[in-house]
């Protein structure tokens, strides 16, 4: 079974992301506290604007995405994340496409 991949771009005020790094690192602690959903996962910060950030996660599955997104609410940190993020840019769920060398 193939992992996917999650974009997710949100704008977040200077003042907040400290804490937003912060809540971030705790809620893919607190996906996986029951099982290793996300295999792994950056944090990034684009280098024109300190105020848009990225998370690039990597799950072991859609299965996991899809399971962890009806969980969301039951997050500790998702509501804190939810109510310091200002605008949602982007959001997306990808995986490998996987060629089948024929021409």
């Amino acid at each position: 079974m193939s992992t996917c991949t999650e974009f997710a771009v949100f704008e977040v005020d200077e003042a907040n992301l400290t804490r937003v790094l912060a809540l971030s690192e705790s809620l893919f602690i607190e996906i996986n506290a029951e099982q290793n959903n996300i295999i792994a996962h950056e944090i990034l910060v684009k280098t024109d604007n300190a105020e848009e950030i990225c998370w690039h996660l990597t799950w072991v599955n859609i299965e996991a995405v899809k399971c962890c997104s009806t969980q969301w609410s039951t997050y500790p940190s998702a509501a804190e994340i939810e109510r310091l993020v200002g605008k949602k840019l982007y959001y997306g769920h990808f995986v490998a496409v996987v060629a089948t060398g024929q021409e």
